[in-house]
């Protein structure tokens, strides 16, 4: 039985914890993070020149785009990847991976869940990488929710050999996982079928809001579970394009208050498609979200 003592001692651990590691309840504001999808063509051009240019910006982390076996460091090695990182002030905390159940050009996709994942989770691990993230399933990935549940498994496996790098696996999410089959969303299923602490969730605020969904409705429901955040406005169009953050419509002030209760570690800015340059987009984005988020 729980005494007083052992509870007022137990307490005063815990607090002294939280003291010691406040990031794991709260994001590290001096982060801003961008996701390198943005400026894709940039990064396979001069990978060094583009990260100099995002670092210069006032960026100070990055996210990795798709990893297919050397591609997620440019023709790098992840050690002097991880150095280019450091040489720029930047970290690479989270970086995208694919399931691979897909065939391309009629073979596996190597470096994904389903092939050579323990190579990619090493990879992963030597260039400083803390989550990997299921970034996109194909059409013929999708399927009914029975097989959005055998994903799940797949998922609750990988995020197993992930734990044992001492890496965090999530999934990141589209619209197409708010499409209704017999009153249940797919994203309810990967939600409620893997395990919680396996499998996060990097949450993207334009395509959740795109499907009509509340993210801090998400959030409330599921606390925690969310520890990577996509920050991607939407224009006023009635065509819903990606436009730079503070340009559009979602309210990331008032999404913004519930970062703790999402258990939001890192967040990273992505404009899939931006009307010029790329880098011209970015730096209205980080100027507002330094001006009203951080």
């Amino acid at each position: 039985m729980t005494t007083r003592r052992s509870f007022l001692k137990t307490s005063a651990l815990l607090s002294a914890g939280l003291l010691a590691a406040p990031n794991l309840f709260a994001y590290d504001k001096k982060y801003i993070g961008l996701q390198l999808y943005t400026v894709r063509d940039a990064m396979a051009a001069d990978p060094a020149a583009a990260l100099a240019k995002v670092a210069g910006l006032g960026f100070t982390s990055v996210e990795g785009a798709t990893y297919t076996g050397n591609e997620l460091f440019y023709g790098k090695s992840p050690a002097d990847f991880a150095a280019l990182l450091k040489q720029n002030g930047l970290i690479m905390p989270s970086a995208h991976y694919r399931l691979g159940e897909e065939l391309v050009n009629g073979e596996h996709q190597k470096g994904t869940i389903m092939n050579d994942w323990k190579k990619a989770v090493d990879d992963a691990a030597a260039a400083g990488v803390k989550y990997m993230v299921c970034a996109y399933l194909s059409q013929s990935e999708r399927g009914d929710l029975d097989h959005y549940k055998k994903i799940a498994n797949m998922l609750d496996v990988a995020g197993e050999t992930c734990k044992g790098a001492g890496i965090q696996l999530c999934y990141h999410n589209h619209d197409f996982e708010f499409i209704q089959e017999n009153g249940k969303y797919p994203y309810e299923i990967l939600l409620d079928s893997t395990d919680k602490n396996l499998v996060k969730m990097e949450m993207d605020l334009y395509w959740v809001t795109k499907a009509n969904q509340d993210p801090i409705a998400l959030i409330n429901k599921h606390p925690g579970r969310f520890p990577l955040w996509h920050v991607k406005d939407m224009d006023k169009t009635p065509e819903k394009k990606f436009t730079e953050v503070g340009n559009g419509v979602i309210d990331f002030k008032k999404i913004f208050t519930q970062a703790k209760k999402s258990g939001l570690q890192y967040f990273f800015v992505e404009q899939d498609v931006c009307p010029g340059d790329p880098f011209d987009s970015i730096s209205q984005s980080i100027s507002y979200i330094k001006k009203n988020l951080v």
